[in-house]
């Protein structure tokens, strides 16, 4: 059983962890730099496979000012890998798990992409040979491009009429500025429509390599036949394992600088609500903080007993939905708070929300929400581990990104650990940042003129 969080160092080619409730995570790395990561659960009918890569939507880039532009090529390879292989059509990859009755995906991030399924035990091996042909022999048909063009784009129109999606995007070119992390993950309808077959594959060709890929499973998984069966579909699919290659390093967890994002950006929608978002440059994703924001989160945004909820819509009544988080990522991360708002209300609920955060920064929080917060935390994760889903995201991310692995008693006693006085502290970081404002719906400018006063 692990007793503190266990490295994921990318020169040990065998790693075993014992976990909580029996369980064992085992960690392989091939020759060709290939991860493969594995939890078994006990008495588990089913497991969840993902096939990571290191690469999102931050690393549509080529040489600098290459012609054409790369943008939106990794929402496009989200689609386009389901389109077919020289072995199987888009309909036969979709056939294969609708007849066992299980569930295929795929996401796309700022900073990887995952595709997945959840199959019954007996049904894993296809599925691993169906994501191993997906991601190594891909066609990428011209004729199927230009049709998941007109896909996607409905995608990104569909996005654009959900004034909440409008108002994040916004929100994150606002503080994050000329960063990567700033561009919308989707790419924008004019970069899918310029974007060319050709760009897409040079940026397949050049981030889906095997040292670029993390295979993580979790749930019934026999570690050396996942390892096995990995290896013999990679192998078999055209991917030549034999060549020696190190594991593509993890970016770099140094906080980017940041230039000054948008103060305020308001985009006309009529819509019968306001949607307000409210950000600035929060912690990365390694930062030894991060259980402290997790608690901080929970005690101003993060639940129906949180600050944020019980002073905006129980006692005035001024939102119906009312939340913060604090996403992170390698090199830099944010801290929101969300409102939708009946027009009108837009700065009195911004100056509201502000200002219970400069609240947090000058008092503090009570003893009484840090125990909450610490319950709250605690029996979410337990709760969630519940599902191989989330037992699989977890070891891909701590792969790809944290550099060790946390089990369940870690991450508790870790949040045992969190302080009032570290709570404040990460408060009053927080509340000294730039702040900016984005605004979705019939909004006038000038509502928000009296907030930078806060």
């Amino acid at each position: 059983m692990t007793n503190g969080a266990v490295p994921l160092p990318l020169d040990l080619p065998e790693l075993s962890i014992g976990t909580v409730a029996e369980g064992l995570v085992r960690r392989t790395i091939l020759p060709s730099g290939v991860r493969i990561l594995s939890e078994h659960i006990p008495g588990s009918r089913s497991a969840t496979i993902g096939y990571w890569v290191a690469a999102g939507s931050r690393d549509e880039r080529g040489a600098e000012g290459a012609t054409p532009s790369r943008h939106g090529s990794t929402h496009f390879l989200e689609h386009l890998l389901f389109k077919g292989t020289p072995s199987r059509s888009a309909l036969e990859i979709a056939i294969a798990f609708d007849s066992v009755g299980g569930e295929h995906n795929a996401v796309t991030s700022k900073e990887y992409t995952c595709y997945y399924a959840k199959v019954r035990d007996a049904d894993l091996p296809m599925a691993i040979g169906v994501l191993s042909d997906m991601l190594t022999s891909s066609l990428l048909d011209r004729g199927e491009f230009e049709t998941e063009r007109g896909v996607i784009l409905e995608e990104l129109a569909m996005a654009e009429d959900d004034p909440s999606d409008v108002v994040g995007e916004r929100l994150f070119e606002a503080v994050l500025g000329a960063h990567p992390l700033g561009r919308p993950v989707g790419g924008t309808p004019d970069a899918i429509r310029a974007v060319t077959r050709d760009a897409v594959w040079e940026h397949y060709a050049a981030q889906y390599r095997p040292n670029d890929l993390v295979v993580s499973a979790a749930g019934a998984v026999d570690h050396d036949a996942l390892v096995a069966a990995v290896t013999a579909t990679l192998g078999g699919s055209g991917w030549n394992l034999e060549l020696p290659a190190a594991p593509r390093g993890r970016r770099s967890p140094v906080a980017a600088p940041l230039a000054s994002g948008a103060p305020l950006v308001v985009v006309q929608k009529p819509t019968e609500q306001a949607s307000v978002m409210i950000g600035m440059p929060g912690i990365v994703a390694t930062d030894e903080r991060r259980t402290t924001m997790a608690v901080l989160n929970s005690v101003f945004g993060g639940g129906m007993s949180s600050r944020l909820f019980q002073e905006v819509r129980e006692k005035r009544g001024l939102a119906y939905s009312v939340y913060s988080y604090a996403p992170s990522y390698s090199d830099a991360g944010l801290f929101t708070m969300f409102a939708g708002c009946t027009p009108g209300r837009e700065g009195a609920v911004s100056e509201l929300m502000l200002a219970e955060l400069h609240r947090l920064a000058e008092h503090g929080i009570t003893a009484d929400e840090l125990s909450r917060a610490h319950g709250q935390l605690s029996g979410s994760a337990a709760l969630a581990l519940e599902d191989s889903d989330t037992r699989m995201s977890r070891l891909g991310r701590s792969e790809l990104t944290q550099g060790e692995f946390v089990d369940l008693d870690e991450s508790v006693r870790r949040l045992m650990e969190v302080s009032l006085d570290d709570v404040q502290a990460l408060a009053q970081e927080l509340a000294a940042q730039p702040v900016s404002i984005a605004a979705v719906g019939p909004n006038d400018a000038d509502a928000f003129a009296s907030v930078a006063a806060v």
